[in-house]
């Protein structure tokens, strides 16, 4: 009996044995097989077997909209006086690059760049002249477009000194730099708001609309109005101009820039010649654009700086006002007219549109410096880096038989534009360009 049970204890054993060796050795075969299996030959997971996407910051990224600035300097009336003509003679011809050279860094950093060609360049056939009945060298354009310059404003109260065929001169002359924009003048027989002047930079489009207030004269021919654009409205009888009230023309005009662009450029050529304060039908003029659409207006015209401001309408619309820049250039006699301004503004392009960055944007004072026996231009300085020594120097002293100091230009500045000021250091050190992004 004792054997039996021995017996029969050893055969459960090796039972036990045989059983998990068995099941040992299938489970290690299972494993191998799918360790060692092809990624096609696995079968697919269920729904609930699915995996949890991995988190990639850089395709994040890729999804964020990138910030950007445009930035955009403008300057003041391009006044040729005879002096600066003269400035301009070269053996063998005439170049006027040196116009610039006060300026370059701005224009170099600056995406939009604007200037008021004041003076008109009719053809160098008709001669050169001075005031009051202008012609300037084509040689100017040359330079201006040199420099850098993608906007010409070419309504201005000179605009017609040298006739229809000096307009039309002009108009040819500008076709040879089709790199810069001509706002103010175009040809016959086409209307403004069918040929918006427009102007595209890092995926924004901007209008230019320039205007004059008139041809120097009370009125104002069919043939004139053809070609330049009026600031005031004109009797469509008399032809005579109406010098306090706004052309209907140019708030149709606004309307239609609005549906065309991002922002809306409005530069007028008007105010009181050598008065530091807009006057009421600036102010006017100024509200109606703003109403109208405008985002910025940029004045020309009284040869000295007026103040800078935010013009608030009724209907909610909002626009930076320039009332003037002044002069850019000239040999004037008048001392605030030797004090001048350079526009800068900022705009912000975000993934919610774009709008007018104030912490840079402002204005930036300048100096034009000229020097007599013979009058001549010698450069626009910063005002921040022009010195009494130099003030001592100009020739308006002699010339124009006034006084002239430092400490006057730093009175008028902060008088006129007060905070507006910006130091060229926030501009050319600080402030960073971010181009659209690729």
């Amino acid at each position: 009996m004792k054997n039996k049970k021995q017996y029969y204890c050893c055969l459960v054993t090796a039972l036990l044995l045989i059983t998990c060796s068995l099941i040992c050795g299938l489970t290690h075969l299972d494993f191998n097989t799918v360790r060692t299996a092809n990624a096609s030959e696995q079968p697919a997971l269920l729904p609930d077997e699915a995996q949890t996407p991995v988190y990639n910051p850089q395709e994040e990224l890729a999804d964020t909209f990138q910030e950007y600035d445009i930035t955009l300097m403008a300057v003041g009336d391009n006044l040729l006086h005879m002096g600066i003509v003269n400035t301009g003679k070269q053996s063998g011809g005439r170049n006027y690059d040196f116009l610039f050279d006060g300026i370059r860094s701005f224009l170099g950093q600056a995406d939009l760049k604007i200037i008021n060609q004041e003076t008109i360049m009719g053809g160098n056939q008709l001669g050169f002249h001075g005031y009051p009945l202008f012609n300037s060298p084509s040689e100017v354009s040359d330079a201006i477009a040199k420099a850098g310059f993608n906007v010409v404003l070419q309504a201005t109260n000179h605009t017609s000194d040298q006739g229809l065929n000096g307009i039309e001169h002009c108009l040819e002359l500008w076709k040879t730099h089709p790199e810069v924009l001509v706002a103010g003048l175009h040809a016959p027989g086409i209307s403004l708001q069918s040929h918006i002047p427009l102007l595209e930079v890092n995926g924004c489009t901007f209008a230019f609309l320039n205007y004059t207030y008139g041809p120097n004269s009370a009125s104002v021919s069919a043939a004139v109005e053809d070609r330049l654009n009026i600031l005031c409205a004109i009797d469509a009888s008399s032809r005579k101009i109406d010098f306090t009230t706004l052309n209907p023309q140019v708030l149709s005009d606004i309307a239609q820039a609005r549906l065309m662009a991002d922002i809306v450029v409005v530069c007028p050529h008007w105010g009181t010649e050598y008065a530091t304060v807009p006057s009421s039908t600036q102010e006017q003029f100024a509200m109606q654009m703003t109403e109208a659409g405008a985002d910025v207006i940029i004045g020309t015209h009284p040869h000295v700086v007026q103040p800078v401001t935010w013009i608030e309408a009724e209907n909610g619309n909002r626009a930076l006002c320039y009332y003037s820049l002044g002069n850019y250039v000239s040999t004037q006699k008048n001392p605030k007219s030797m004090l001048e301004g350079l526009a800068w503004i900022t705009f912000h392009v975000s993934q919610n549109g774009i709008s007018i960055s104030e912490e840079n944007t402002g204005i930036v004072p300048l100096v034009c410096h000229y020097t007599s026996g013979p009058v001549r231009l010698k450069s626009v300085y910063l005002l921040e880096d022009y010195t009494e020594k130099l003030a001592q120097s100009h020739g308006i002293i002699p010339y124009g038989g006034v006084s002239f100091h430092l400490k006057s230009l730093q009175q008028w500045s902060d008088e006129i534009l007060g905070n507006w000021v910006l130091p060229a250091s926030q501009i050319l050190i600080t402030q960073q360009y971010c181009g659209r992004p690729e």
